[in-house]
């Protein structure tokens, strides 16, 4: 119906450098500089706002030093809109099914982003759908499909998928490990609730060739996640 292209990794060696040099920002700098801006004068921000900022910064960021591969990506979405819409659809459907079934394993501890969602919702409803549902899925999927899939792809498609997906899931849980005061390892189980979306994400990403598509997938998981959980509290 729509033929399949050899897929090529897109990203240039400088643009390779320059995911590592935001990589290293983003995951490993910015959420310890954001957290010492809150407490800054001893005046604690709303964790919605400031969380703002933060992604406002990241997403500059993404379109200063990837402004030609994401303008790349975009004529690679229009070019093969059939397959990219494929893939945002069945990726979606896939998900929801997915997400579903793993939801009903019982855990031993309840997923923290959740409820910290929720309390911002609460407390910034715009804040927090910006931050979920708009400004996320541009960096995340920059850096995870973008520049950590697509570099990976160029040699093993198996290697891309594995990687992107563990990684993804573990980036979505590993900070709660540490964050009440001890080591808890159990939530490292919580990685498993992400496991469909990291997979679907990168199965678009190499379905319809244009990260883009996995920005539109990663704005309606996201944009349903936080319908869920509103509508549960």
């Amino acid at each position: 119906m729509y033929p399949r292209r050899n897929w090529q990794e897109k990203l240039t060696l400088g643009e390779c450098i320059r995911g590592i040099a935001l990589s290293v920002l983003y995951f490993c700098v910015f959420p310890f500089a954001m957290a010492w801006v809150q407490q800054t004068g001893g005046v604690e921000f709303p964790v919605a706002e400031a969380n703002v900022v933060y992604y406002f910064i990241s997403v500059f960021l993404v379109f200063l030093l990837f402004w030609r591969f994401l303008q790349r990506n975009f004529v690679l979405l229009l070019d093969r809109l059939p397959e990219n819409l494929t893939g945002v659809a069945v990726g979606a459907a896939v998900w929801a099914v997915a997400d579903g079934l793993i939801r009903r394993i019982p855990l031993p501890v309840q997923n923290p982003n959740e409820v910290g969602y929720a309390m911002e919702y609460l407390l910034s409803p715009r804040a927090t759908v910006v931050i979920l549902v708009v400004l996320m899925p541009i960096v995340e999927e920059m850096l995870f499909r973008g520049f950590l899939f697509g570099t990976l792809r160029r040699y093993s498609r198996t290697l891309a998928y594995v990687a992107t997906v563990l990684l993804f899931a573990l980036y979505s849980v590993w900070q709660f490990v540490f964050s009440y005061g001890r080591a808890d390892v159990r939530y490292l189980l919580l990685a498993i609730q992400y496991l469909p979306s990291g997979l679907v994400l990168s199965w678009c990403y190499d379905h319809g060739g244009s990260v883009w598509s996995a920005v539109l997938l990663h704005m309606l998981i996201n944009g349903l996640t936080l319908l869920r959980i509103v509508n549960a509290g």
